[in-house]
């Protein structure tokens, strides 16, 4: 049953991701009527919002846009910080969303940044302690236990992601169509690549639960042996 549900998640994760890349590939080639490039829309959401320190930079790389609260900066890939699309205004006004979710000490933003620590622990050594795990289930089944604890940190993370995004993407819309930045099938597509985006965060988070559970279930039916 549990494989079952493995490729059925690994199909949809294939499905989601494909319709990602439809999306941004089509509302990428689509303008926006004010001609303003992701940068700069970036910069008015930020000014609008009353942040004047965060810096808006290019990173290189395909789908690298991304903010980091450490410094401050709104990171938008090339594609992004220089094109005038409708894609580009929504993953600019996306990454600015987290910004202003920091600048009003959003909760479950403040949640994911204090799991980051123990997540990046995590990471590092889950592998090779779930692999341990598995191959001395019988002799030594604690350390199967430690690392499904360690593998519950990164699902947890998982979870916690999905309403720092979507609270993001609800802010960039909300601001896009105010400010007149997008409006009638600009806005509407903008809506449709934010909420395709959304998906690949909800897939992963199945995903990573579905996981855990075959591990617990491993650790279960050792028990019962």
């Amino acid at each position: 049953m549990i494989w079952i549900i493995f490729i059925g998640i690994a199909v949809i994760s294939y499905l989601v991701q494909a319709n990602l890349k439809n999306k941004f590939d089509r509302y990428s080639r689509e303008p926006i009527a004010g001609g303003m490039t992701g940068r700069e829309v970036a910069e008015k959401m930020l000014h609008d919002n009353g942040i004047y320190d965060v810096t808006v930079t290019s990173t290189n790389g395909m789908l690298t846009d991304h903010y980091n609260p450490a410094n401050k900066t709104v990171n938008l890939s090339e594609s992004v910080y220089n094109s005038c699309s409708v894609a580009a205004a929504a993953v600019a006004a996306h990454e600015c969303g987290h910004a202003v979710q920091h600048a009003t000490a959003y909760s479950f933003l403040q949640m994911r940044s204090k799991l980051v620590p123990a997540v990046n622990f995590s990471s590092q050594i889950m592998s090779w302690v779930l692999l341990a795990g598995i191959i001395l289930i019988q002799s030594m089944p604690q350390i199967l236990l430690i690392g499904i604890a360690l593998y519950a940190i990164t699902t947890l993370f998982s979870f916690v992601t999905l309403p720092v995004e979507i609270d993001a993407s609800r802010r960039a819309l909300q601001w896009l169509n105010h400010s007149g930045i997008t409006f009638g099938t600009t806005h509407a597509h903008a809506q449709d690549a934010l909420r395709s985006a959304a998906y690949t965060y909800v897939v992963a988070a199945l995903g990573s639960l579905a996981t855990l559970i075959y591990y617990i279930m491993i650790f279960l039916g050792s028990r019962r042996d």
